[in-house]
């Protein structure tokens, strides 16, 4: 599963099943909702696109440091911006992993980069999972930018399953997961 969560409940938060190459997404807006869909559908892996923590000290977790020197552009969580959605992921993480589920934080752009996808591009983005020949509500109408994130979060979280991603960061303030670099053509789902 991955999950494009927003920082606000009242703004949307993109949701997308993954099962063999039908991804079914959605949008979801509270944290109960979220949850309850989490446990009607019992995920494998859920990949959430939100900082799961703060730094212990300065601006930047180890993980941010290390995707900047890499020329993944990836945001603080402690800037003003990014503190509410940093507070709402690292609370539904915990009440997640309380159900026994186990989570990973992602960062869908850098994985469209590392795949040397379209970055921001959402009809080509669309368009290169047609390409991957995944199925399901992507065939059937434009998905807006948070169902597309939260499939490439999904997306991530099934390279994981397959051990075809790496780990950014450190066990004290967490990891970001995101594919080996390859291009997409190559990738066999």
């Amino acid at each position: 599963m991955g999950i494009d969560l927003a920082g606000k409940a009242k703004n949307p938060t993109g949701i997308a099943l993954w099962k063999a190459k039908q991804v079914k997404s959605l949008l979801l807006y509270s944290d109960e909702e979220i949850l309850d869909y989490v446990l009607q559908n019992k995920p494998a892996l859920i990949a959430i696109d939100a900082p799961l923590s703060f730094p212990k000290e300065g601006m930047l977790r180890t993980a941010e440091k290390e995707m900047l020197r890499r020329g993944y552009r990836i945001f603080p969580p402690v800037l003003p911006m990014m503190k509410m959605l940093t507070s709402r992921a690292s609370k539904l993480n915990k009440l997640i992993a309380e159900e026994g589920y186990k989570t990973i934080e992602v960062h869908p752009t850098s994985t469209r980069k590392a795949l040397d996808m379209p970055l921001k591009d959402w009809p080509e983005i669309q368009k290169t999972f047609k390409n991957l020949e995944l199925q399901g509500t992507l065939s059937k109408r434009p998905l807006s930018y948070h169902e597309i994130d939260a499939v490439t979060a999904a997306l991530t979280a099934h390279l994981h399953t397959k051990n075809k991603t790496e780990s950014i960061g450190n066990e004290q303030e967490g990891y970001v997961v995101i594919p080996k670099r390859c291009n997409w053509r190559k990738l066999q789902l």
